[in-house]
């Protein structure tokens, strides 16, 4: 799963990189987490290349939740059963996002000193240094007042050989060129979009153990991604 990503980018690398029109201004999250507020590229009513910079929930809630209390937090979302799971099926079609990232982190788990479980933390990042487009899917949710709540989750996919040496799963990554496929909505049948759902080449994304100060969401500086190397 990706439970924590960081957004470190210019809010202007990221514009150019996204293609959205708006020139929204803020600061870098090095450990963004659940539950927050977190910058999503949706399309509008010109089609994929209308794009749209939103801030949208952390946390996928369907129509047809009831209370977001009583409701399962959904962070991820597995991508081999998109198209299975209730809670998804009008947001695969229609409500597929981009979440605006330059990074994710991971934990390994392993048998430490005396045989205690420990979880390692890692950084994976773009080797080129570039940022990287997350597939998600969105979702405005509303209650019985009327009032609206945007949320959105990452779709995630099995790890590619190196990555899979510290998770088994990684978020779905779509490549600049392939925009446009997942963010179309114009079609009702969304098969050409999920076939972008698979694992990062070997050679496109490096990872580093980083501190155990990521753990905690309450750490949001640069220092969480000092490589455990140079500590």
């Amino acid at each position: 799963m990706c439970g924590r990503y960081a957004i470190t980018s210019s809010p202007e690398t990221m514009r150019r990189h996204f293609g959205y029109g708006e020139q929204p201004n803020f600061p870098p999250r090095y450990n963004v987490a659940p539950t927050q507020p977190v910058p999503i590229v949706v399309s509008g009513r010109e089609g994929p290349r209308d794009r749209h910079f939103m801030l949208a929930r952390w946390g996928f809630l369907p129509g047809f939740a009831k209370d977001p209390k009583e409701f399962p937090l959904i962070v991820n979302a597995r991508a081999e059963t998109l198209t299975e799971k209730p809670s998804y099926r009008a947001a695969v079609r229609r409500r597929r996002c981009l979440f605006v990232a330059d990074g994710w982190y991971e934990w390994r788990r392993e048998r430490g000193y005396a045989g205690k479980m420990v979880k390692r933390p890692f950084l994976f990042r773009a080797v080129d240094g570039a940022p990287l487009a997350l597939a998600g899917l969105w979702e405005t949710w509303m209650d019985a007042s009327g009032s609206e709540i945007d949320t959105a989750c990452i779709v995630t996919t099995l790890a590619n050989g190196a990555l899979a040496a510290v998770h088994e799963r990684a978020p779905a990554l779509i490549a600049p060129e392939d925009f446009d496929i997942w963010l179309d909505h114009a079609g009702e049948d969304p098969a050409r979009a999920l076939k972008l759902l698979r694992p990062a080449p070997d050679d496109a994304i490096g990872f580093v153990e980083v501190s155990s100060a990521v753990n905690s969401y309450q750490n949001d500086g640069p220092e969480i991604q000092t490589p455990v190397s140079l500590l």
